[in-house]
């Protein structure tokens, strides 16, 4: 079959990063186009200042990548929709649930294609990992996801204001792992939210989560860490300690048995491109659904301010 003739939109670091590369490496995409109000774009490939001016007066497409801040994505991925254009959302895949449920609905009625992109979730070493815990008794879960936010996010101003997340927008790709892997649901059962003094979101948290099981589940989130950074999930079992490291990539078991690969935005395009082929979306919220809980629940507690 031909290749599907993919856009990106919103040209800032994790589109450079991953999205290009992936895309240039997957032989079910062609890049024909990018959108950016101000970035010039990639190289001997049409820019648009708008996704409006590209529909309206640019190349054919048949489905973008909507790498914009969560807070504009609805709009966009509607008027895609409109046109009957693919879409793949970047984490998180909206501001709110009820948009993302509705780009959901939207996109059936439009015969089209919505893929919420959990990055997280190809990580090497996430799929053998819930393999291995599926038949295990679960006894204990920590999390621990610190890292700079000056490294990761420099001058990304909309990650501190209503609907960028803070703190979550790397946390919440913990939770992506965890609900993936862990074989039963869990629950929050109590939050404290960090937030500097200057900000409207958390620069840290500490959450506890129970499974349906009860067992306890710990989270640790902090975007002030130096040095080197943790991505860190471990879990204690009947049958001994689990642990995955450096964002999934790295599995340890039992049986000392190590994965280490990145895998992440390829397998993206890979899931991507057979969902388009099939004519399916796919759209898991639970991950989502946890952060929403923590803000809704969580004990709010200031903390100095915080430039970048």
């Amino acid at each position: 079959m031909d290749p599907i003739r993919i856009a990106v939109v919103g040209m800032g670091k994790i589109a450079r990063d991953q999205h290009l590369p992936s895309i240039a490496r997957n032989a079910d995409f062609t890049l024909v186009a990018s959108v950016s109000p101000r970035d010039p774009g990639v190289e001997d490939i049409a820019n648009f200042k708008s996704l409006e001016t590209l529909l309206a007066d640019g190349p054919s497409i048949d489905a973008i990548a909507l790498c914009t801040p969560p807070q504009v994505r609805y709009e966009l991925a509607a008027m895609a929709l409109d046109k009957g254009v693919h879409v793949f959302l970047e984490k998180p895949p909206g501001a709110t649930l009820a948009e993302v449920d509705a780009l959901e609905a939207h996109a059936a009625g439009a015969g089209a294609t919505v893929f919420a992109g959990w990055h997280s979730r190809f990580a090497a070493g996430v799929a053998p990992a819930k393999a291995w815990l599926a038949d295990r008794r679960i006894e204990r879960v920590s999390i621990v996801w610190r890292e700079d936010v000056r490294v990761w996010h420099p001058g990304q101003a909309w990650i501190w204001e209503p609907g960028g997340l803070g703190v979550f927008d790397p946390g919440i790709n913990a939770l992506s792992i965890a609900t993936e892997i862990l074989p039963q649901p869990f629950f929050l059962t109590s939050a404290t939210l960090s937030t500097p003094a200057n900000r409207a979101a958390p620069i840290a948290a500490d959450l506890m989560f129970r499974s349906n099981a009860g067992t306890p589940i710990s989270m640790d989130l902090d975007w002030r860490q130096t040095g080197p950074q943790s991505w860190d999930i471990v879990v204690e079992t009947d049958a001994g300690t689990l642990s995955l490291a450096k964002g999934g990539a790295v599995l340890t078991l039992p049986t000392g048995t190590v994965h280490n690969d990145d895998e992440e935005y390829p397998g993206l395009y890979a899931r991507f491109a057979s969902l388009i082929r099939d004519r399916r979306s796919e759209v898991d919220t639970t991950p989502f659904t946890l952060v929403a809980d923590a803000f809704l629940r969580g004990t709010r507690q200031s903390v100095e301010a915080f430039d970048d």
